[in-house]
């Protein structure tokens, strides 16, 4: 019995895989910000902030493999007039999140060494703070689309039984 609990259970198919990966960047692109605003404190923050870029770098990485997953399994849901309009504004969603996750990977990345770039150039001493708070605030909106494409998925799953296919073996 315990030697069966140590072995790794078997992945579902392609098209039943979406709930397995979905969470994971979901928390990691909720977290990020946290280490992006750490990335603030003297001394430290460098670290922090550098942090914040790899964990968005892949939590937009598992976005793209969520939304390719979550596009295999929708195929294989039973789209009732409830269900329907449901996962559409799930999938339009998602691939918003795609989208925004992406920019702000990029803006993040440019803000981080975009600085040691234009080290040459004469910038108000107060821009580079000034664009991370900016930063930070986008993050928050872009953050509340991943938690209504959340609730959209959750609403699918909890409220209409919409289930991944798994064969169980």
């Amino acid at each position: 019995m315990l030697g069966s609990a140590l072995l790794p259970p078997p992945l579902p198919p392609w098209d039943g895989i979406h709930p397995l990966i979905v969470h994971f960047p979901i928390a990691l692109l909720l977290v990020s910000p946290l280490f992006v605003l750490l990335g603030f404190l003297p001394k430290v923050g460098r670290g922090f902030a550098l942090a914040g870029l790899v964990l968005m770098v892949l939590g937009t990485i598992g976005a793209y493999v969520a939304v390719e997953s979550g596009e295999a399994g929708a195929e294989l849901v039973t789209r009732t007039p409830e269900v329907a309009p449901v996962l559409q504004q799930h999938r339009e969603l998602a691939d918003t999140v795609r989208v925004l996750f992406t920019v702000l990977t990029a803006v993040w990345a440019v803000l981080l060494f975009g600085p040691a770039l234009l080290k040459n150039k004469k910038l108000p001493a107060a821009a580079p703070t000034v664009a991370k708070i900016a930063f930070l605030v986008a993050y928050l909106l872009c953050a509340i689309v991943l938690a209504n494409v959340g609730h959209l998925g959750g609403r699918l799953v909890h409220q209409y039984g919409v289930q991944a296919w798994f064969d169980g073996k």
